[in-house]
């Protein structure tokens, strides 16, 4: 049918289908700002017209014919006449439609996140686990969240963790970049798409060469100890830098600690598998100068179920960055951090000719394979000696003398 033959709108079901293209595009109004748009090649498409704030009129998509019935896309004009009466800009208002029609779909970003999120949690550790998806939370969800992942281009997660970089966070870009490079492999192995648009960008963004954490030199390691010893704010933390710089654990390991996780009488500590890196059960000797800071300890917080109880929960423990923020206070900022004792612990250790094997026995560091079959009372009566050396070597840094080898009996710690 020819445009010329056109007699009423709106037009009619049969003039739509058969409406015939000419040399150029046009527009046939069809009534109230709605035009279906005729392409040379026959293609057909929906149109609404509309006054942009500064007064001048613009076009908006409204969808391809057939798709898009005739009366359907009245209907969507209609909403938008009624947004613009109402004030608001048909193109900010279509927008906020379309993007809560996706998050009613499970093709956005942030669906097949959390359904990644999902299946992995069992095999993390909390924290892990909450430094996960508070990335995703904090990075990725603003940006792509109710994108459809299949959607979203290359160039786009190039620019996005450009843009990550240029704030100074590389380690964080990396991490980033993994977590979504795995999410879209969820979605590949599924069937759900057929390319991972991040595989490959490493090769074109930053790397951070690997580096040990944080910490001072042997030569500066007395005057940190007498600055801990002497930290004035929060007597917990000040015990709790104590702990770490001489039981060479994980900083989130005694962070989340709980008082029913020592043992009493024999004076260690069992750090359940489901807060240990490798999710195994691990045994920590404690020196008779850790039992005494427990006793101190336990004057504050005995009455919590945790060693650091949080300030505005006592359920949780304290954050992530209080000792990180305690050795800022000190004057120790990209100096020294509380993994970076552990480093301290296996040089000293190394260097003064323990066993290797009971140095990374005791930094729960396991082989993989055979060789690394785990047993957590491993080498535990010759790790109890060499713990408790190292806290008399601490001792004796901080007090300028030297060490003789004494190991004093432990006292005993009050049940909790």
């Amino acid at each position: 049918m020819k445009r010329s033959d056109i007699k009423r709108r709106p037009l009619a079901d049969t003039v739509i289908a058969t409406l015939e293209p000419e040399m150029k595009e046009y527009r046939e109004h069809d009534g109230n700002s709605l035009y279906l748009r005729v392409r040379s090649d026959g293609n057909k498409s929906w149109q609404f017209r509309y006054k942009k704030p500064d007064g001048k009129w613009s076009w908006l998509g409204l969808g391809s014919y057939p798709e898009v019935s005739g009366s359907l896309a009245r209907q969507k004009a209609a909403e938008l006449r009624a947004d613009a009466a109402n004030g608001s800009n048909p193109m900010a208002t279509k927008r906020a439609r379309k993007a809560a029609e996706l998050e009613a779909t499970n093709s956005t970003f942030e669906r097949l996140a959390r359904e990644w999120y999902a299946s992995k949690r069992k095999n993390w550790t909390d924290g892990t686990a909450v430094r996960t998806i508070g990335a995703l939370e904090l990075h990725v969800f603003p940006i792509f969240g109710k994108r459809i992942y299949q959607e979203i281009l290359p160039m786009e997660w190039m620019e996005f963790l450009r843009s990550m970089e240029r704030k100074g966070i590389i380690e964080q870009t990396s991490r980033v970049r993994g977590m979504c490079r795995e999410i879209y492999d969820l979605a590949r192995v599924t069937g759900r798409a057929t390319h991972n648009p991040l595989e490959g960008l490493h090769k074109f963004l930053q790397t951070k060469p690997v580096e040990n954490y944080a910490h001072v030199s042997l030569e500066e390691l007395p005057p940190l100890l007498r600055a801990i010893r002497s930290y004035p704010s929060a007597p917990d933390i000040r015990i709790g830098l104590h702990l770490l710089s001489m039981l060479a654990c994980r900083p989130s390991e005694l962070r989340e600690a709980r008082w029913t996780e020592f043992d009493l009488g024999k004076a260690l500590w069992t750090i359940p598998s489901e807060r240990m890196k490798r999710r195994r059960e691990h045994l920590v000797p404690l020196p008779h100068q850790a039992i005494e800071q427990l006793l101190l300890l336990q004057n504050l917080t005995g009455h919590y179920q945790l060693l650091f109880p949080g300030r505005s929960d006592s359920t949780k423990p304290r954050s992530n960055t209080v000792f990180l923020m305690a050795l800022r206070r000190l004057g120790y900022e990209g100096r020294q951090t509380g993994h970076g004792f552990r480093h301290i612990a296996s040089t000293i250790l190394n260097e003064h000719g323990f066993e290797e094997n009971h140095i990374e026995a005791q930094l729960s560091h396991v082989k993989e394979g055979v060789a690394g079959v785990y047993n957590k009372a491993i080498y535990l009566k010759s790790r109890t000696a060499m713990m408790q050396w190292y806290a008399d070597f601490l001792d004796s840094l901080e007090k300028g003398n030297v060490v003789h080898g004494q190991f004093a009996k432990a006292p005993q710690l009050r049940a909790p």
